[in-house]
């Protein structure tokens, strides 16, 4: 499983999600997508909502990954809790294979159902090339210079 794309699926909601940490239950998954779902799909937002509400009793009974969680909360963008929180959920769901099983077909059905397009990128050194998997009706828009291969 992509830890960076379930953490990328789960930032955007997380100010909503937490709320979920006192009634863990399909009416607050429910209200916690609503509210995501301002900011991403709303099916995107009901995915993460049923992702998170399987994460949370492991990162509830974690400290650290609980503060992670709690500080991209508080700003899905900064990118030092965003590594962080991703860490915790590595070594939870390497824990639990269970889980982590769980989580990857929640994840994947996200990733088939949402709405729009996942785009992942990896960015190296070499003057930033990118390197990235498009899908669905996903168009590259922008210059391309130099020795490029497609």
């Amino acid at each position: 499983m992509d830890i960076s794309l379930l953490v990328s699926l789960l930032a955007p909601c997380l100010p909503g999600l937490m709320g979920l940490g006192k009634a863990v239950g399909k009416k607050a998954v429910e209200t916690a997508a609503e509210t995501a779902a301002e900011k991403v799909g709303e099916q995107s937002a009901v995915q993460a909502g049923k992702i998170w509400q399987r994460l949370w009793p492991k990162v509830k009974a974690k400290a650290a990954a609980k503060e992670a969680a709690e500080d991209v909360a508080k700003d899905p963008n900064d990118a030092d809790s965003v590594a962080a929180l991703r860490g915790q959920l590595k070594k939870i769901l390497e824990g639990d294979q269970a889980l982590a099983a769980e989580v990857a077909a929640l994840l994947k059905a996200a990733e088939i159902d949402g709405q729009g397009t996942w785009i992942q990128q990896s960015v190296t050194g070499d003057r930033n090339q990118v390197i990235g998997t498009m899908g669905g009706n996903a168009k590259a828009i922008g210059s391309v210079t130099g020795d490029v291969t497609m």
